[in-house]
């Protein structure tokens, strides 16, 4: 088999945040032999001055903090290959086109991080990377830290889907990332009950959304079987970010992976709504693929 994971970047701006960013990113690309590339970018915008002593002096802490990655990433594991850059200009911006360029193939970093300049946390840095980025991003939450990089585990996965386009690359994802890995799945579909008011008889549309609950199910049970990985399915009805987390908890897995964007109507699962709510609020990994992520077959 080949190489699922070649290169993986881990942006940092020194917080804890970044840290537990940077411990998962690495811990996977060990497990997969890929390159390490680990990036700080000073925030340059239009009322600071790039020749002052302040803007130096951010540079000097963008320049310790990708040493502090890399010498984490050496010391757990020799033989990885580790770059490091420091690049001036708007972070998200700077990140999308580095992992562009270098044609990275997973972004892993922190959902919270330091406040400033060059600040890295939901809604600002990681929220715009996940709705720009055309490579998957590993989203580490404070509390999916963990003390030791050797502490960090793959072994259990959640697969949310709703059987549309943005499911189904994440789930050729999730899929090839649980064989390299030798993970177990848990296919997870969720009919969102919440839309039909109380006056409304959902009837034959809630069989309806059932039926396809099942056929996304199978469609990735399939996908499965073919390379051999165990996986098991299920349908429950609830507020699909709710369900989702929930049973992320309840089943004690290690990683989320979900698209994020996915069909309208209900049940919908997009960037903006199911995947950014789980991202905020999850306790472990998640690893969101964007519908224009290469297959991983590719």
């Amino acid at each position: 088999m080949s190489r699922l994971i070649e290169s993986v970047l881990i942006p940092t701006d020194d917080s804890e945040g970044a840290l537990a960013g940077a411990k998962l990113g690495i811990a996977l690309a060990s497990r997969f032999d890929a390159d390490v590339h680990v990036l700080s970018v000073v925030d340059v915008h239009d009322s600071v001055d790039p020749d002052d002593d302040a803007f130096a002096s951010l540079e000097e802490n963008a320049t310790d903090a990708v040493e502090t990655i890399s010498r984490l990433a050496r010391d757990h594991d020799a033989d990885l290959e580790v770059t490091t850059a420091v690049k001036r200009g708007t972070p998200f911006q700077s990140i999308r086109e580095y992992a562009s360029r270098r044609e990275i193939d997973v972004i892993a970093m922190g959902t919270k991080g330091r406040s400033g300049l060059d600040r890295f946390l939901l809604g600002s840095v990681t929220e715009n990377v996940l709705r720009t980025a055309r490579t998957p991003v590993l989203a580490v939450p404070p509390a999916a830290g963990v003390a030791s990089i050797d502490d960090a585990t793959f072994e259990q996965f959640l697969l949310p889907t709703d059987g549309s386009d943005g499911a189904a690359i994440a789930a050729e994802w999730g899929i090839s990332l649980a064989a390299w890995l030798e993970s177990t799945v848990h296919a997870l579909y969720s009919v969102d009950t919440s839309r039909f008011s109380g006056s409304q008889e959902p009837g034959d549309v809630l069989g309806e959304l059932e039926r396809q609950g099942e056929d996304a199910i199978e469609a990735v049970r399939e996908r499965a079987d073919d390379v051999d990985v165990s996986v098991s399915g299920s349908i429950t009805t609830g507020t699909p970010a709710t369900v989702i987390l929930s049973y992320a908890t309840e089943r004690d897995v290690d990683m989320i992976v979900m698209g994020t964007h996915g069909q309208t109507g209900i049940g919908q699962w997009f960037l903006g709504s199911v995947t950014e709510n789980v991202v905020r609020q999850a306790d472990v990994p998640v690893f969101c693929v964007p519908v224009s992520a290469e297959s991983p077959d590719s």
